[in-house]
């Protein structure tokens, strides 16, 4: 496969889970990939056109050098995938102002200043991708910061749309549910993984998780075939958002 033989990618957050799956299917497609994360151990031997770099999107002195490296490595690039999230299981009453902090500085702050640092080396006519959850719409009580990172990053998603539509440059945002993941999206135990995912196949109403190559599917969809969408939402859920209260 070589339809995106001569583009360049830059995934924030590909060294594992979802980005790892995306990474992935750029390089398979024919993409020079530059994928961030901290540990990059996993794109070592994926392709020669699959650039790492070890980044902690927390870090603006990090952001930075993401910035000058995607410049100096790529120069021009058609695609970014902002793809970084974490999660406590903290009920409502136990979020602290640190653990609220944190959330926010990982789900919200650091993707939209990598956005912003990246929005000058976009080329005309390419795209973003941000990475939400379906908890951005309510997400329960033990995921309370959590869900409120999403829905800000999804909200800034969209005016990042906006703004960059003069450059015809499209910013859309792929929303995930339950996704079988190495670490399932959650600061926890393995026993409490493994809960959470039992939790999860009886929620989702196709009761199974996704896989990450569904989700990456849908991610390069946005990324380079909807050519008439901006500001939008691609929910890849198994049904969980629109279904499970029927």
């Amino acid at each position: 496969m070589s339809g995106h033989t001569g583009k360049k990618a830059v995934v924030v957050g590909g060294t594992h889970g979802i980005g790892l799956a995306v990474v992935r299917a750029l390089a398979q497609a024919g993409a020079e990939v530059l994928a961030t994360g901290r540990d990059v151990a996993a794109l070592q031997e994926i392709s020669p056109a699959v650039h790492a770099l070890r980044s902690d999107v927390t870090d603006m002195a990090d952001i930075e050098r993401l910035g000058r490296a995607a410049a100096e490595r790529l120069g021009r690039v058609d695609f970014v995938f902002v793809n970084v999230g974490t999660a406590a299981i903290e009920p409502f009453e136990a979020v602290t102002e640190e653990s609220y902090d944190r959330s926010f500085a990982v789900n919200a702050k650091g993707p939209f200043f990598v956005a912003q640092r990246l929005a000058g080396l976009i080329a005309d006519g390419g795209s973003i991708v941000f990475t939400t959850s379906v908890a951005e719409t309510g997400g329960g009580s033990v995921f309370t910061a959590y869900s409120g990172a999403k829905a800000a990053i999804g909200a800034m998603a969209r005016c990042a749309a906006a703004a960059l539509l003069p450059r015809g440059i499209r910013v859309n945002i792929v929303s995930p549910g339950f996704v079988r993941t190495p670490t399932m999206g959650i600061e926890a135990s393995e026993r409490d993984r493994v809960a959470f995912g039992n939790m999860g196949d009886e929620l989702t109403p196709m009761k199974r998780h996704g896989h990450v190559d569904e989700v990456a599917a849908a991610v390069l969809f946005l990324a380079f075939d909807a050519t008439f969408t901006t500001g939008a939402t691609l929910t890849v859920d198994g049904g969980a958002r629109h279904l499970a209260a029927s």
